[in-house]
């Protein structure tokens, strides 16, 4: 069996692989930087362990001992923030033999900043009229309303809606915003996965239907011609080696226009798996060097809802005492 790690354990995207039938069948490592991450409890105790935010100094270390001392083959972060960090660090976890699920450094910041993202995808694809707000800029022409963003993270966080000048002007000018046109249509996902020689193997479209806290509770899969070329363009083009989370939201004349890439395995993945395309199998089997379909994927649109489900993690019963055991403290501090 292969054995596997899996970080950010509390979310969706490690959930879904943890609980992927494909993945059962290997030997499954979680880890998370909260205890309570449900996705630690997919696995067994002594499997699951705690590791310090991507932003701590001892992050990566902490992560290439639990490859080492596990023995981890294969390694799969599925946070944003941890991506760049261990993609760095690439040659030190080989070194120990174990492989990393993740892109090279320069797509990685191609990618999380979408500034620079909608900058190289522009003569691919079309794209919002976007622009820095810097303390040069100008106001942009643009119509009101418009739309503001981070330039880095996922997960609609900082996104808001503009629709007087006063409030953009209020605005820090120190780069690290997005200000782009307001696109009013539908938004939607397309997950890619390339194949040998870094050919797309499928882009599937999926459309959000119910939002939940942040999270499609309920959504679809769909045909859409020009989603799947403009996924597969950027996809080849910037050179994905493995999956692709591309997002898209149409215009007032109909228009689809990128909003971000997402290069990593997105918490919807399930849908994509049930419409015929088994992405995370397929990026096994590509990590761990074994034969890919040399042809195209098709899918059946299909249609997806959500619901609670619980674990019941005896590790926390009595939480609160001094010491849940070592699998429950951050390695360095539990080693000193």
């Amino acid at each position: 069996m292969v054995r596997i790690l899996i970080t950010g354990a509390g979310g969706a995207a490690a959930v879904s692989l943890l609980r992927h039938p494909r993945y059962r069948r290997e030997d499954l490592f979680a880890a998370d930087i909260d205890r309570h991450a449900a996705g630690l409890y997919l696995v067994g105790e002594h499997r699951r362990s705690i590791v310090p935010p991507a932003g701590d100094p001892s992050f990566v270390d902490d992560v290439l001992d639990l490859c080492a001392d596990h023995g981890i083959d294969v390694l799969i972060p599925t946070v944003d923030d941890e991506l760049l960090p261990i993609s760095l660090h690439r040659p030190r976890f080989e070194a120990v033999g174990t492989r990393v699920m993740v892109e090279s450094p320069h797509l990685l910041r191609t990618c999380l900043d979408k500034a620079t993202l909608l900058e190289v995808a522009a003569g691919l694809v079309p794209v919002p009229k976007s622009t820095v707000w810097g303390a040069e800029t100008e106001l942009p022409e643009a119509r009101r309303p418009l739309l503001v963003k981070p330039r880095s993270g996922s997960g609609s966080r900082g996104v808001r809606r503009i629709d007087r000048i006063e409030e953009l002007e209020r605005l820090p000018r120190d780069g690290s915003l997005l200000v782009q046109e307001h696109l009013p249509g539908a938004e939607y996902s397309v997950d890619a996965v390339a194949g040998a020689g870094g050919r797309v193997l499928a882009a599937v479209p999926r459309e959000r239907l119910k939002i939940d806290s942040g999270i499609a509770v309920a959504a679809r899969s769909l045909r859409d011609d020009d989603l799947e070329r403009h996924a597969t363009e950027l996809t080849e083009a910037l050179g994905l080696r493995f999956t692709a989370n591309v997002q898209f939201k149409r215009d007032a004349a109909g228009v689809p226009k990128l909003l971000e890439i997402n290069p990593r395995f997105p918490g919807t993945m399930p849908l994509t798996v049930r419409s015929g395309v088994d992405i995370p199998a397929l990026c096994l089997d590509k990590v761990l060097g074994r034969p890919l379909p040399r042809r195209p994927l098709s899918f059946e649109p299909t249609v997806m809802v959500r619901h609670w489900r619980e674990t019941w993690p005896e590790a926390l019963v009595g939480e609160g005492a001094a010491d849940t055991g070592p699998e429950f403290r951050p390695r360095r501090a539990a080693a000193g």
